[in-house]
C-alpha cells in the first residue's frame, strides 16, 4: 500500500514538472514573439544596383518580421540615380519606419545619400559627419578641358604692330568700365550655372530639385536648403543640419539614437506611428553572398567583359561542337552577365548594336566583303558599347571599348578565317583521304577486281572495263570496296608496285 502511494506521488511530481517546463517554454516563446526588433542595415560604399537590392530586401524582411524599425547606417559618396530612386520608393512604401543614420564620425551622405536621407521617415547624423553635394553630375556629356569662359582673342593678338605700352595704357583707362560691365555678366553667369547651361542640364537639374523638394515637404524638412544642395552643391555638418531642420536627431551612437527615437512620431504612408524603441533588440543584417556577387558583376566593365566572353564562348562551341570548355565558360559568363543586366538600366539599342557588330565581324571571315563588314562591325560594336547603359553615371572605360573592339575584330576575322580555310583543306587521314587517289589495276576486270592503292590491295568496282596495269582513280568508298574509274597515264602519281 505504501509502495503504491509513493508511485502515485512520483507520477504527480513528474507531471507537475513537465507542466511547469511546458508553461515556462510557452511564456518564453510568447515573450520572444512580443519582443520588439529593429533591423540594422549598413551601407558604406557607393549606391548601385547591389546596394539597392540589399536595402530593398532588408525592408521587405522587416515587413515580414513585423519589426518596429529599420535603421539604415549610411556612409556614401553617392551613386546611381536609378538605384537611389528605387531605394527611396521602397522606403516610402515601407510598412516599417526607416531611420537613415549617417555614421560613423567622418562619414557622409553625399549626392544620392542626401536624397535617401530626405526620403526616410527619420533623418539622423553623428557629429563630425556631413550631408550635401547633391548636384546631378555628367548631365551634359561635354568634352573635358574646354574653357567655358570667353574664347575671344586677346587684345594683344588682335592688334598686331601696336606698341605694348599703348595697349596697357588703354586697358588701364578702361579698367573701371570693364569691371562695371563684368559684374552683371558674372552675376548672370552664376545664375546660369544654377539653372544649367544647356537644355539637357536644365532638364535634369530641375527634375532633381523638384524631386528632393517633394521629399522635404513630405516629412516637413528644410526644402530650401535641399534645393541649394542640388543647385549649388552645398554641404553642412550634423549640428548645422539639425539647426536648419534638415534632420531630426544628432546621436553619438546607435544606442543614443534608439533612446531619442522612443516616443517619436513618424509619418507613414498609412498614417502616423509612434515609435517604441525602449529595450528594443537590434538585429544586424549584413550583405549576403548574393549582394557581394552582385556588387562585383554590376560593375559596368565587368558586366561588359562577361557578356563578350559568354557570346564568344557560345560562338566557338557552335563552330567546334564537342570542344566543351568554350561552351561551359561561355554559358556561365552569359548567365552572370544577364543576372547583372537585369538589375541595371540597359539601353537595348546599344545591346543590339553590339550583337550586330559581332555578327558583322564574324561574317567578314565568311564573305569576301573587302573589309566592309569588318569595319562596319567595329563601328557598330563601339557605338553600342558607348550607349549600352541608360544611366549617365554608368560608363564603360573608353580604352576598354576601343581595345576590345580592335581585339575582337582582329580575332574574329583572323581566327575564324583560319578555321574556315582549315575546313577546306583536303583530309590527310581516314576514309575521306582515299577519295581522288590514283592507283593501279592488278588484273583485267569489267565489273570487280583488285587494285593497288595507298600501298594496299583493295577490291574495287568499276562501270568501265579496266586492264591490268592501267591507272584508276578512287571515286568512292563503300565498306571495304572501292569505286574506281580508269584514267589516262598522266593523270596522277603512279602507284608503287609491291
Amino acid at each position: 500500500m505504501r509502495a503504491h502511494s509513493m508511485k502515485s506521488r512520483f507520477r504527480l511530481i513528474l507531471w507537475a514538472s513537465l507542466l511547469l517546463v511546458a508553461a515556462g517554454w510557452l511564456l518564453a516563446a510568447s515573450g520572444d514573439e512580443d519582443r520588439k526588433q529593429a533591423l540594422l542595415l549598413t551601407v558604406s560604399d557607393a549606391i548601385g544596383p547591389a546596394t539597392g537590392d540589399y536595402i530593398i530586401r532588408g525592408i521587405e524582411r522587416a515587413g515580414r518580421d513585423e519589426a518596429e524599425l529599420v535603421v539604415l547606417k549610411l556612409d556614401t559618396p553617392g551613386g546611381l540615380d536609378s538605384s537611389m530612386r528605387d531605394i527611396v520608393k521602397a522606403i516610402l512604401a515601407s510598412e516599417v519606419p526607416v531611420a537613415t543614420y549617417v555614421h560613423p564620425a567622418g562619414g557622409r551622405a553625399a549626392s544620392a545619400g542626401t536624397y535617401m536621407l530626405y526620403g526616410s521617415h527619420v533623418a539622423a547624423m553623428t557629429p563630425s559627419t556631413n550631408i550635401g553635394s547633391a548636384t546631378p553630375v555628367q548631365m551634359g556629356g561635354g568634352f573635358p578641358g574646354l574653357d567655358d569662359g570667353d574664347s575671344r582673342p586677346s587684345r594683344g593678338d588682335d592688334r598686331n604692330g601696336r606698341d605694348a605700352e599703348e595697349d596697357e595704357s588703354a586697358e588701364d583707362a578702361n579698367a573701371d568700365d570693364d569691371a562695371a560691365a563684368e559684374a552683371p555678366a558674372a552675376e548672370e553667369k552664376k545664375d546660369e550655372a544654377r539653372r544649367g547651361e544647356t537644355a539637357m542640364e536644365r532638364k535634369v537639374l530641375e527634375d532633381a530639385v523638384s524631386y528632393i523638394r517633394g521629399l522635404a515637404e513630405r516629412f516637413g524638412r528644410n526644402a530650401d536648403w535641399a534645393e541649394e544642395a542640388v543647385r549649388e552643391g552645398s554641404n553642412i555638418g550634423a549640428r548645422e543640419a539639425l539647426e536648419l531642420n534638415v534632420i531630426e536627431f544628432v546621436a553619438e551612437n546607435l544606442e543614443d539614437l534608439l533612446e531619442q527615437l522612443d516616443g517619436h512620431s513618424v509619418r507613414m504612408a498609412w498614417g502616423e506611428k509612434v515609435l517604441d524603441t525602449a529595450n528594443i533588440e537590434v538585429i544586424r543584417v549584413d550583405p549576403d553572398w548574393r549582394t557581394n556577387l552582385l556588387a562585383v558583376i554590376t560593375s559596368p566593365n565587368i558586366a561588359y567583359i562577361l557578356m563578350l566572353i559568354g557570346i564568344y564562348g557560345i560562338i566557338f562551341e557552335l563552330s567546334n561542337p564537342g570542344a566543351i570548355y568554350p561552351g561551359v565558360i561561355g554559358a556561365i559568363s552569359l548567365v552572370l552577365a544577364f543576372y547583372a543586366l537585369q538589375v541595371m538600366p540597359v539601353n537595348y539599342a546599344g545591346l543590339a548594336l553590339i550583337l550586330l557588330g559581332l555578327i558583322f565581324m564574324v561574317a567578314e571571315a565568311f564573305l569576301p566583303s573587302f573589309g566592309v563588314l569588318g569595319i562596319g562591325g567595329m563601328i557598330s560594336f563601339i557605338t553600342g558599347s558607348i550607349i549600352l547603359w541608360d544611366d549617365p553615371d554608368l560608363n564603360i572605360s573608353l580604352p576598354l571599348v576601343f581595345g576590345t573592339a580592335l581585339v575582337v575584330g582582329v580575332f574574329s576575322i583572323w581566327v575564324l578565317g583560319r578555321l574556315i580555310r582549315l575546313r577546306k583543306v583536303k583530309p590527310t587521314i581516314g576514309r575521306d583521304e582515299m577519295i581522288g587517289m590514283i592507283g593501279e589495276a592488278r588484273e583485267d576486270f569489267e565489273r570487280s577486281g583488285r587494285v593497288y592503292v595507298h600501298s594496299e590491295l583493295w577490291t574495287a568496282e568499276t562501270t568501265e572495263p579496266v586492264e591490268e596495269g592501267q591507272k584508276v582513280r578512287v571515286v568512292g568508298l563503300e565498306g571495304l570496296r572501292l569505286r574506281v574509274e580508269p584514267v589516262s597515264d598522266d593523270a596522277g602519281a603512279v602507284a608503287t608496285r609491291s
